[in-house]
């Protein structure tokens, strides 16, 4: 997406009745706007352009105005003021404070003029706010583009060709969509405009944290070649959305559009990864982000309570697209029957009884999914063959991180500079490259390319345990190889270096 030309005229939403931008204020933000979004005009309103607005509102009082002007009340503070800082400014009836309120969220909302339409395959022609764009066009988002959503899906389905850009996109999408149909069925929820941009841009960010090929990065790779590191792409996310805020500048952007970046930034990442770490901790409420009277915020870009949310109907829809499956989950009759209710003293997102028929197709949608592609046989083995070669070439690939420092593939998880960097590219450094130090890991992703793959052995099921450790299959091989009759010859023979087990699916593979 490219920014607007520096020569273009800075462009705003048409509202003749606000206070007009002063020529040098104007100019200045057009110098630093990065692209097509244009800026609020109440964002630069000083305390009498306030005292304006509140006299075209109805609330004329000069005592009232008195007080916003005593305590140097701006647009920038008008934004963020509640009920309750309304009551101590002197408006003292709840209707009033009401009335008032809801005209301060209308200013929140962005002229559909300034918000950028993009037409996507599954979802049609979708408008994304200006700070999304803002997000969008940044080298650490972009990077989205060179990862394959399916992974090595991708040698069994020829369509399963889209990548984590585009997923990410729609994620933040419909985001919007749930947040906003709740917003307008439910008003007594409270719903703001920051709460709403905070849902939008924790969609659109959620994935910032995948590394080569997807899930075979942090389910397969990291955990092989740094077994003591629980690492997760979720928290990858989190790393890399912090790393993106800093180095592009955008808390002030953030601010501009109505957001306290100090509250708002801990809040998408509690939308991304759940609770954050923290030494002082309500275990009533473990979240710092937003109160517990929002806690169906939370569900709905990752739902930890029963795995309906919006970055699941993305890729359902989307991974069924591509993959030729038949997907018969309705997202938007979801949506239309969502209310949020008091379920076990929290308020959680319901729908209503009928609708289970609908809950019930998403879920054989995902077994389907699941049984068809993510688990298909060669679709892992080709992920285990490439976990290999990543293995391989690990010590000698270097990649350059923040100050110099160099890192190699496993590493680069530590440092989001380096991290950056690395994407399903990394895939032809090594098959093109013609260092001495890569033919082991050459000759692995060229059996890929040839077709030569790892075979299919045989699986089990183990009893007793719901999660099995290294510890307890890793004499497997051996014991496999061992196992050969006595009595009959072999034209080859077979060593435990020639088996290896998937963890993931506990399968055995024959190299």
């Amino acid at each position: 997406m490219q920014g607007a030309d520096s020569d273009q005229p800075f462009k705003r939403p048409r509202c003749d009745s606000s206070p007009q931008t002063p020529p040098n204020i104007r100019s200045a933000a057009a110098e630093r706007s990065p692209g097509p979004e244009l800026r609020p005009k109440h964002q630069t309103w000083g305390p009498e352009q306030v005292c304006c607005f509140l006299k075209r509102s109805g609330f004329s009082d000069p005592r009232l105005l008195d007080r916003f002007r005593e305590n140097n009340i701006t647009g920038l503070t008008l934004l963020r003021l509640n009920e309750s800082d309304l009551e101590s400014l002197g408006i003292s009836t709840l209707g009033d404070r009401k009335k008032l309120h809801n005209y301060i969220q209308q200013l929140s909302e962005i002229h559909v003029d300034s918000m950028k339409v993009i037409n996507d395959p599954i979802h049609g022609h979708i408008e994304l706010h200006p700070l999304l764009i803002r997000i969008i066009d940044t080298p650490q988002f972009q990077r989205l583009r060179y990862i394959k959503q399916l992974g090595g899906s991708y040698y069994i389905f020829p369509g399963a060709s889209h990548n984590r850009f585009e997923h990410s996109l729609g994620v933040g999408y419909l985001a919007g969509c749930l947040v906003r149909a709740l917003r307008e069925k439910q008003p007594e929820l409270q719903i703001s405009a920051r709460d709403v941009l905070c849902v939008q841009i924790a969609g659109l960010c959620h994935d910032l944290g995948h590394g080569p090929f997807s899930h075979m990065f942090d389910g397969r790779f990291i955990p092989l070649a740094r077994p003591n590191v629980k690492w997760t792409h979720e928290q990858g996310s989190v790393m890399m959305f912090e790393h993106l805020i800093n180095s592009n500048g955008l808390k002030e952007d953030m601010e501009y559009y109505g957001l306290i970046p100090e509250e708002d930034i801990c809040f998408i990442k509690e939308l991304i990864t759940g609770p954050l770490e923290s030494p002082i901790k309500d275990s009533s409420w473990p979240y710092k982000g937003r109160p517990k009277e929002k806690s169906f915020l939370y569900e709905i870009v990752a739902n930890k309570r029963n795995g309906i949310d919006v970055d699941k109907w993305d890729y359902f829809a989307r991974d069924c697209h591509h993959l030729g499956i038949q997907n018969n989950f309705d997202y938007q009759r979801f949506i239309k029957f969502a209310r949020v209710c008091e379920v076990d003293n929290r308020k959680r997102i319901c729908t209503r009884d009928k609708e289970v028929g609908n809950l019930y197709d998403m879920f054989h949608t995902r077994n389907s999914l699941h049984r068809r592609a993510y688990q298909h046989k060669v679709g892992n083995i080709i992920d285990t063959m490439i976990t290999d070669a990543f293995l391989k070439a690990d010590p000698y690939i270097e990649i350059t991180g923040a100050e110099g420092k160099k890192y190699h593939i496993s590493t680069a998880i530590d440092d989001m500079e380096a991290f950056s960097k690395l994407t399903d590219n990394i895939f032809l450094e090594i098959l093109y490259s013609s260092d001495p130090k890569l033919d082991a890991a050459r000759e692995i992703l060229r059996k890929i390319e040839y077709r030569n793959l790892y075979k299919y052995v045989g699986e089990t099921k183990p009893k007793g345990k719901t999660k099995i450790e290294r510890e307890d299959y890793k004499c497997l091989p051996e014991e496999i190889a061992s196992a050969k009759p006595s009595d009959i010859l072999l034209e080859a023979e077979l060593k435990a270096e020639d088996l290896i087990v998937d963890e993931l699916l506990f399968r055995v593979l024959l190299l």
